[in-house]
Parts: structure tokens; sequence; C-alpha cells
């Protein structure tokens, strides 16, 4: 089956539609989707952002501005940009939509073979950015396959008897493929849609093909400046629109 992952949106609605444009057309018999977290915070559109991601995806496990926006938790982890962002977004949505929020699931989460999570398998809210990181993990995994978010990188690692490398991801071009190997465990990142922190600016996401065990990353252009005059106009902080053009 061949799976589309997305994570960290981030109610950037241009950089959603590109994604889902560019997946369709590069996998035009995609088997299902799945959302990593972080449907809204940040962006100016948390409103469509949840509307599509319910016609997009058939699983969607919560992110920590999902949590922060419908329960009110980890606002005292918020730099004050994110906080600011988190109280913008409550007052846009829908009740409809923050009831979907606070309904979502935690992770981890299995689907057909692997696990799904937002931060680490072992905490929701914690960040997997460097191989120590992954380390701890040795041992404590329940599946070979695992999907993550949170850290907006794109790529993830690879961990064969407690040794862990990291793995590439597109640098130059706009894809890269990694074969997933049964006798390791693979820690994998689909990267951020909506707010890339990889210094790449551009549009971050996978496809899992699970029969041929291949993890395709992808990278997107989209209308950045679009983006970031809806996030201005919005009065949202500006820093959430100036970093949206360096990918960090």
């Amino acid at each position: 089956m061949l799976y589309l992952l997305l994570s960290d949106l981030h109610a950037n609605l241009e950089a959603f539609e590109a994604v889902v444009r560019d997946a369709e057309a590069r996998y035009p018999h995609l088997d299902a989707a799945a959302c990593l977290g972080d449907v809204v915070g940040y962006g100016a559109d948390p409103e469509a952002v949840v509307g599509r991601i319910q016609e997009i995806a058939q699983t969607v496990i919560r992110g920590n501005h999902d949590k922060a926006v419908a329960l009110g938790e980890n606002l005292e982890w918020f730099n004050s940009a994110a906080r600011d962002a988190t109280y913008w977004t409550l007052n846009q949505l829908s009740p409809t939509s923050v009831d979907y929020l606070r309904e979502l699931p935690r992770g981890p989460r299995m689907l057909n073979g692997f696990q799904i999570c937002h931060g680490s398998p072992l905490d929701e809210d914690e960040y997997l950015i460097t191989p120590g990181d992954v380390e701890i993990l040795a041992g404590r995994l329940d599946s070979g396959v695992i999907f993550f978010g949170h850290t907006h990188v794109q790529g993830g690692f690879r961990m064969l008897r407690g040794v862990v490398s990291v793995l590439p991801r597109p640098d130059e071009s706009d894809s890269e493929t990694v074969e997933v190997e049964e006798q390791a465990y693979y820690i994998l990142n689909p990267g951020s849609v909506g707010q890339p922190r990889d210094q790449d600016p551009r549009a971050a996401y996978a496809v899992y093909d699970s029969a041929n065990r291949l993890f395709h990353m992808h990278r997107v252009a989209y209308e950045v400046e679009v983006t970031q005059r809806k996030i201005l106009d919005a009065g949202l902080p500006e820093r959430l629109a100036f970093r949206l053009a360096h990918g960090r």
C-alpha cells in the first residue's frame, strides 16, 4: 500500500494544497493518508486546514499545538509568538473544529505494520533531533518502522544493534528515497508541510510504500509570499511570516 504521510501543517493552506497536488500527481493510486499532528498553530488558515485534513487523511493524531488550542495544554512551554498564535487560532476556529481537535487521539498508533507518533513513541511532546535522542529508544520500540514529526526536519534515523545513523534527505533535488531494511529499526520524519525548519523553505511530505519498504521524501515549492501576507494581515507575530522564506 502507498501511504501519504503529512505532519506539522500549521494552518498553512498554500503549502498543504501544493503538497496534495504534488502527491496526487506523483502517486495517482495512493491508498491512504495519515497526519502526524500539529494541524494548526502559527498559520493564518486554521479553519480551512482543519476542514481539508478531514477530507484527505483517514488517520490523524494530535500534536502539541493541537492540544494547546483545543485543551489549553503545554502553553507554558511555548514562546511568546507560539502562545499568541494559539490564542488567535482558538478565536478563529468554529466550535466544530475545536471539538475535532480536542478529540484527536494521542500517538503512538499502529497502522499496517508501522507506527505513527507526533514526537517520540515514548512521549508525544519529546523531540527526536540527534542520534543520542534515538539511542535511548533501543529495546523500547514496538515497531521496526516508526513515523514521527514535531521537529519540522525531514529525514530520520536508522538504528541497528543500538547504533544510530542519520538518513539523507532531499537537498538540491526534490526527492530522496530510503530503502527500509527488515533487520534495522527506522524512525522516519516526513518533514513539515507548513513550517519547515531544515533550511529548506519548500513544503515537505513523504510516501511510504509498505509492500516494497520504500520511504519516499519529497519537497514542493509553494506560494510563500501569499502565506506570509495572510499571517501579517491577520496580525500574527511577524516572525511567523518571515521564517517561512528561509525554512528555519
